[in-house]
């Protein structure tokens, strides 16, 4: 409510309304994300605290059971959609607060004793990234898995194989599709470097610089199932946004590799190749043309990796001439991680529904080999009988029309190396993705698990 001076009263104290607006931006919207993992990290704080052994006690046992109950609730109404954050409240640190303090009275007052935004904001990222990143190394494997699916059931189709988009030599659907598949494998290990990144823990670094209370930091970490505190209190403030870019730098990588195959996509699915047809479920109609089946999803994918990979160069940039310690810049990493996120899973979800659904036209694959397509194959088996590769080279190159009756069939069926048209193995495909679930599931349930014991009930909180 505004005062007789024109200022807004806040929590923490009053303030300009038109700075009020400013300052908090977007954050009474994108921290409703963050509700469930605040009221996690308090949780976890006011645990830590009702076992510090200090005189008078901060906080006994019964108050923190009463206030995690009251977090619980909380939590409840965020999953419902029923949770607000007003301006005036500027985050959802003090809407939380706020909450107790309207059913707790002076204990609701006491849940701040120790910490900072600073590391409320840090912690609840961070726990909502260790969640995010597992949600997406799914979305990751599920990919990896259709691709790997249409590989095995079109593994010996011949394709042309391209360079500079020109044909090149003969190649297969199978070897198309599984080198996608694998491509999007080899973004994982950044993905799970990001996750091993993010697995700290900065509660109870208060603003950098630590409290003169003595907090037990190894509890509090161990309670949110973080893998260890920072040690370094000054450092737990000054990762935040770095934190951030890393996971954006992520997601970056995850969408070149979207956009290369939405472009392959789209051009294979154009008349002049049709190699591919597209689920029309999928594309989007023309306002004035009856016929068009556009590929707006593709299309879409290939311009929000431009987005993702600019996102992480605004955090990048923002964090570039920062003095050490927090700064309000900071708040501006926290949309650009969120999105950044929400881009990439959202994009990996899409191309999933889009590969599952995929058809083929042999006809049109086939048709699209040329004699010249043959020609470094020859050459090869030139070199087999004993002439030299140059000679071999320019002979080939001069009678081209030797390979008018050169088989597809035949020529992928030659290539039975490790990993080449008739060497794929599909099985290393399953086991991957496999080995990858099997990762995000028994991460997911020890969390899931340490977060139940916290608060007392089965965690995600129904």
């Amino acid at each position: 409510m505004a005062k007789a001076d024109g200022n807004q009263k806040t929590i923490v104290g009053k303030i300009h309304p038109d700075v009020l607006s400013f300052t908090v931006g977007k954050d009474p919207v994108l921290d409703l994300e963050l509700a469930v993992w605040d009221c996690l990290g308090t949780a976890a704080h006011v645990t830590m605290l009702s076992k510090m052994r200090v005189t008078p006690p901060i906080m006994g046992t019964e108050e923190r059971n009463r206030v995690v109950a009251a977090l619980v609730e909380i939590m409840r109404e965020a999953r419902a959609g029923t949770f607000t954050i007003t301006e005036a409240d500027q985050d959802v640190h003090l809407a939380v607060e706020r909450r107790l303090t309207e059913r707790l009275g002076d204990l609701g007052r006491r849940v701040h004793t120790g910490r900072s935004r600073n590391d409320q904001v840090a912690v609840d990222i961070r726990l909502h990234a260790k969640d995010q990143l597992l949600g997406l190394t799914e979305e990751v494997a599920a990919l990896a898995e259709r691709l790997a699916a249409f590989g095995r059931r079109h593994a010996r189709l011949p394709m042309v194989g391209r360079t500079h988009l020109q044909p090149a030599m003969p190649s297969t659907v199978g070897l198309w599709a599984t080198g996608y598949a694998e491509l999007l494998f080899d973004d994982l290990p950044l993905v799970e470097a990001a996750y091993i990144t993010n697995d700290r823990c900065p509660l109870g670094s208060a603003a950098g610089y630590g409290v003169p209370l003595p907090l037990d930091r190894a509890l509090t970490a161990r309670l949110l199932d973080f893998a260890r505190p920072h040690h370094n209190v000054f450092h737990a403030s000054n990762a935040r946004g770095k934190n951030e870019a890393v996971m954006l730098a992520a997601c970056g990588q995850l969408m070149l590799s979207l956009s290369r195959l939405a472009e392959d996509l789209i051009l294979f699915s154009m008349p002049e190749f049709g190699y591919f047809v597209l689920p029309p479920e999928l594309c989007t109609g023309s306002s004035i043309m009856p016929q068009k089946y556009n590929p707006d999803v593709l299309e879409l994918i290939r311009a929000k990796a431009a987005t993702v990979l600019g996102y992480g160069t605004a955090a990048n940039t923002i964090l570039k001439a920062l003095p050490g310690g927090y700064n309000r810049d900071l708040q501006e990493t926290k949309e650009l991680y969120m999105e950044g996120l929400r881009v990439t899973r959202a994009s990996l979800r899409i191309m999933a529904l889009m590969v599952a659904s995929l058809k083929v036209r042999p006809e049109r694959l086939r048709a699209g080999f040329t004699p010249g397509v043959f020609a470094t194959d020859r050459a090869l088996a030139l070199v087999a009988g004993g002439m030299p590769f140059r000679d071999a080279y320019q002979h080939v190159r001069s009678h081209l029309d030797e390979l008018e009756a050169a088989d597809p069939d035949q020529a992928v069926a030659a290539k039975t190396h490790e990993g080449g048209t008739a060497g794929l193995d599909f099985d290393f495909y399953r086991t991957r993705a496999g080995e990858v679930r099997r990762w995000v599931r028994e991460r997911r349930r020890h969390a899931h698990a340490a977060f139940a014991r916290l608060l007392g009930v089965t965690f995600p909180v129904a």
